[in-house]
């Protein structure tokens, strides 16, 4: 399976392209940032993440794409501006058909790291490690896409079939505190 990861923002969207699967070897297909000046007007910042974004798409033919979710920081003005990228990147996506996760920062930490406060340092030298790579991609945010690929590959398919699965069950035979419980700790 062959997954692109998106790591949102208006100054560098990262990306990361993995192919692999679950408990199998890692192979990086490609990684990079999409730059844009910060003095460019928004609407033409956004044109250009989206262009690159279908560039890359048209080169590396993903099966699914896993994006960064957004989560509150103090700043607004950046929440928004990363909010509009991962929105580009979503929209590229699914103007083609393919499947899209959301995943969380603190999920990717885990998934590559086994810990979800960890670093950019280290998500940086996992990163390296599983893809066998000689040096840390850079920026961080080439990275942290390569993170987020990884973490699609190794999490993505089993939450959503659990979730699938979890919406299939007849609400009659399971408690409705059990359902929302359940579906809470596994993000759906």
């Amino acid at each position: 399976m062959r997954v692109l990861g998106v790591d949102p923002g208006l100054t560098r969207c990262g990306f990361g392209v993995v192919d692999g699967l679950p408990g199998r070897k890692l192979t990086l297909v490609g990684v990079g940032v999409i730059r844009t000046p910060a003095d460019l007007e928004l609407s033409r910042r956004l044109l250009a993440i989206e262009r690159g974004i279908e560039q890359v798409l048209d080169e590396i033919h993903p099966d699914a794409v896993a994006v960064e979710r957004v989560f509150s920081q103090h700043n607004v003005r950046t929440v928004m501006g990363t909010a509009q990228a991962g929105a580009i990147a979503i929209a590229c996506a699914a103007r083609r058909g393919l499947p899209v996760a959301l995943h969380t920062p603190s999920e990717v930490k885990a998934a590559v790291t086994g810990n979800g406060r960890a670093d950019k340092a280290q998500v940086g030298v996992m990163v390296q490690r599983l893809l066998g790579l000689e040096t840390i991609p850079q920026p961080a945010d080439a990275a942290d896409a390569l993170a987020l690929a990884i973490c699609h590959l190794w999490r993505g398919d089993t939450t959503a079939r659990v979730n699938a699965a979890l919406s299939r069950i007849p609400a009659s035979t399971i408690p409705k505190s059990a359902v929302a419980s359940r579906r809470a700790k596994i993000g759906g």
